[in-house]
């Protein structure tokens, strides 16, 4: 799996832009709760979608980014957390043990 990591807020409206074109997938992770590192292990085992840009977080080293995630995409922070960003939007959020690939792939494809 191919993550792209998010260091910088400016990398928000890339994503947003280019989900424009294809669905952008945000993983919201903390290095430090097992219940995320299971999330994050779940997600690399899987078949990654070639369609799907996939983007990752550091929640620790980087929580003024997470918070303005929360406020660009209107969803509540919450940690591991899943969204899926389409047409400029958050279409798509999922969080702890509902971080699924699959359900990823379904609603990317919506």
């Amino acid at each position: 799996m191919q993550w792209k990591s998010i260091t910088n807020i400016d990398q928000l409206d890339a994503i947003s832009e280019a989900s424009f074109h294809q669905p952008q997938v945000i993983l919201k992770h903390s290095t430090t709760c097992s219940i995320s590192k299971m999330a994050l292990a779940r997600l690399e085992r899987s078949t990654t979608p070639a369609h799907i840009d996939f983007h990752y977080l550091d929640l620790l080293n980087y929580r003024p980014i997470s918070q303005a995630i929360a406020e660009k995409f209107k969803v509540f922070h919450e940690s591991p957390q899943i969204l899926l960003i389409k047409n400029g939007a958050c279409v798509y959020e999922e969080s702890h043990g509902g971080i699924q690939m699959e359900e990823i792939e379904e609603q990317a494809k919506l």
